[in-house]
């Protein structure tokens, strides 16, 4: 986690300063590994590794509660040790940082018990909220040129740019201490993941149906009829006109959370 000085040195890496630079960082990574630059006070060094390693831990368990509800003090510490350690991050901002361990335990190098099979997923749960509420996107602004008088399904609707649809293998957003599946159900989840116009974040629990919907509705080529109707086709429906009433239901519900808008 610590800045990368072993790929920024150039080719005057030994040079004497830089030289320090390098076994400075090796040490603030691993510290029972790699010794402090020689003349340095271990009580000065001290303030460094705690001030490191605290920033970034208390980052993490900000960023990321329920996966460190789930774990016990040694395993958290052991795996934001391993982060800390390992991972060589591409940006020196702190608001990145949940991303960069997301990243990390996608990379395969952390080391997690097998008691946690849906930790990378709920990881990346986890990051999405944060990376939707400091995203810069901003709502669709109110058009006053909607004409009220079409029909919804033959009106034009556009996505939120800040509601991202998301599948994954285990349900993420039920995981807790009280619910950790150790096999993936039958059934995938699908989930909305939204910044409302109350500058919160929610999340929608969604389905197939409705997110092949979105994907139809995000290239602002069909209607929201004609994309049920492709929808009731790629199902072989026996009844469209049925889905497609469903269908409106479900869009006069999106348009209510703020995750589609007319425009």
């Amino acid at each position: 986690m610590v800045a990368n000085l072993d790929e920024n040195c150039g080719t005057g890496a030994n040079k004497p300063f830089q030289s320090a630079q390098l076994a400075f960082a090796a040490h603030l990574r691993d510290p029972l590994v790699n010794p402090p630059p020689e003349g340095i006070e271990d009580r000065r060094m001290a303030i460094y590794r705690e001030l490191i390693y605290n920033n970034i831990e208390s980052f993490l368990n900000s960023g990321f509660p329920v996966i460190r509800s789930l774990m016990t003090d040694s395993d958290w510490h052991q795996l934001v040790r391993g982060f800390v350690k390992d991972h060589r991050c591409h940006t020196p901002y702190f608001l990145e940082i949940s991303q960069e361990f997301l990243l990390y335990l996608q990379s395969g190098s952390a080391h997690f018990g097998d008691e946690f099979p849906f930790l990378i997923e709920l990881a990346h749960y986890e990051w999405v909220e944060l990376a939707l509420d400091v995203s810069p996107e901003k709502l669709p602004e109110p058009s006053a040129n909607v004409d009220r008088s079409m029909p919804l399904l033959d009106s034009n609707l556009v996505i939120s740019p800040l509601a991202w649809r998301l599948n994954y293998t285990y349900p993420v957003h039920k995981i807790s201490s009280d619910y950790q599946p150790l096999e993936a159900p039958g059934e995938p989840t699908s989930l909305i993941v939204y910044r409302g116009e109350d500058e919160a974040i929610h999340f929608f629990a969604s389905n197939a149906v409705t997110m092949r919907l979105l994907q139809l509705l995000e290239d602002g080529q069909h209607s929201a009829r004609d994309a049920l109707l492709q929808v009731a086709g790629e199902l072989a429906h026996p009844e469209p006109d049925v889905l497609v009433a469903m269908g409106e239901g479900i869009i006069q519900q999106l348009l209510e959370l703020s995750i589609l808008y007319r425009v």
